[in-house]
């Protein structure tokens, strides 16, 4: 599915890690060498014209993320340097604020680093407790185990929308209506999530809703931190410089703008912004549910391939999104890995930033595979032909 839009694509590659970033097409590179070419100035800075047009293509980009995960306002979309920046921002802005040393966290096993370390030295700096939801047999959380997992402490349930590795897909919604009867935040990591199917915020409930640019078609160096507009009011600048005051007279008279650029102190990722807007466009003119669609079939075609491979172990079969997760019995996944760069194919190995999901699943290491639109099946035949002769691996590993 149009392939032909993606300059990379024609360097005889199969790219499967999609999951780490995405390529991008032409139009998101055409739109930020336009920038850098026509109208380079800075965002919200100059009188001149130069200086209007990119304050309007920046802002425009605002726009777009608000529509595109329907946010009520576009006050609530935040930019940031990526999904990681923005879990942060919460976590020091916000909760360092509220946090008490008798509330607890509640996160999962199988969640990226970005959603574990900042909650960790939170942990550690103040007191509040770690807790973890249960993951059911395949690896996924489910809403009887989250309630069970609930006391009249815990403050916030931090989880990605879809995880990284496993790729479960969580119930959202119903995690948020049963977190917000209990008077606890909902934060949400959706980094693997909204590349890949129609988000909306407000149908969700979430109040804090992170991703980054580049997993979307959209370039590196680019954040959203989406949260309700009363939270983010209560949310403290994680930098403190040009652009995001009012005045500041002395130390004690210090006035900082509204939202949202108070949260974005200093020169941002202007091209970076301007192109993911493009990015937005170009997903948008594809469709969101014509990608959950063809990804689903796509994974569907790939997994009745592997299944088929006696020597192949699947960590997660029944996953509703585009990641696979395996191992080649008795061969390390780096080296399975490195076996299949020799033919050009692109996949991930190791612990995927997840170091704690060991715990839960009894692997440490294992192949990823994440997939996207522009995948296809013939690229499915090429790899799964490669991984069928056990004794080939062996014999190009040495």
């Amino acid at each position: 599915m149009n392939r032909e839009d993606f300059p990379m694509l024609s360097h005889d590659i199969i790219y499967f890690d999609n999951g780490a970033t995405t390529l991008k097409p032409q139009t998101v590179i055409d739109k930020t060498v336009d920038y850098y070419s026509n109208y380079t100035a800075n965002a919200h800075r100059g009188d001149y014209d130069l200086s209007y047009k990119v304050d309007q293509e920046y802002e425009s980009t605002r726009e777009k993320v608000r529509e595109f995960i329907n946010a009520k306002e576009k006050e609530e979309i935040i930019f940031t340097s990526g999904d990681t920046e923005s879990l942060n921002m919460i976590v020091r802005g916000f909760f360092e604020n509220i946090i008490e040393n008798t509330d607890e966290i509640l996160i999962t096993q199988s969640e990226h680093a970005s959603n574990v370390l900042p909650w960790f030295r939170l942990s550690n700096q103040y007191g509040c407790k770690i807790n973890y939801i249960p993951l059911d047999d395949n690896h996924y959380v489910t809403l009887e185990n989250l309630k069970k997992s609930i006391t009249e402490h815990t403050k916030v349930i931090a989880i990605a929308h879809i995880t990284n590795v496993i790729g479960d897909v969580r119930p959202l919604k119903e995690i948020c209506e049963f977190a917000h009867q209990n008077n606890i935040f909902v934060v949400v990591d959706g980094a693997q999530s909204i590349p890949h199917r129609k988000i909306d915020v407000q149908d969700l409930d979430v109040d804090f809703f992170t991703f980054s640019a580049h997993k979307m078609c959209g370039p590196t160096g680019v954040g959203v931190l989406y949260g309700k507009k009363e939270l983010l009011e209560n949310t403290e600048p994680l930098n403190m410089g040009g652009g995001m005051n009012e005045s500041f007279d002395s130390a004690t008279e210090i006035v900082l703008k509204q939202l949202p650029t108070r949260l974005e102190a200093g020169t941002p990722n202007i091209a970076g912004v301007i192109a993911f807007g493009a990015a937005i466009d170009y997903l948008n003119k594809i469709g969101m549910d014509q990608i959950e669609e063809y990804e689903s079939k796509l994974r569907r075609y790939f997994i009745d391939k592997l299944l088929m491979i006696p020597h192949i172990d699947l960590l997660n079969i029944e996953s509703d999104s585009g990641i696979i997760a395996f191992n080649v019995e008795g061969i390390f996944s780096q080296d399975v890995a490195y076996y299949l760069n020799k033919y050009n194919v692109c996949v991930r190995a190791g612990n995927h930033c997840a170091k704690i999901l060991k715990k839960e699943t009894g692997v440490t290491n294992s192949c990823r595979i994440s997939l996207y639109f522009y995948n296809t099946e013939d690229e499915i035949d090429d790899v799964v032909e490669l991984l069928k002769d056990k004794e080939k691996i062996l014999k190009e590993m040495l």
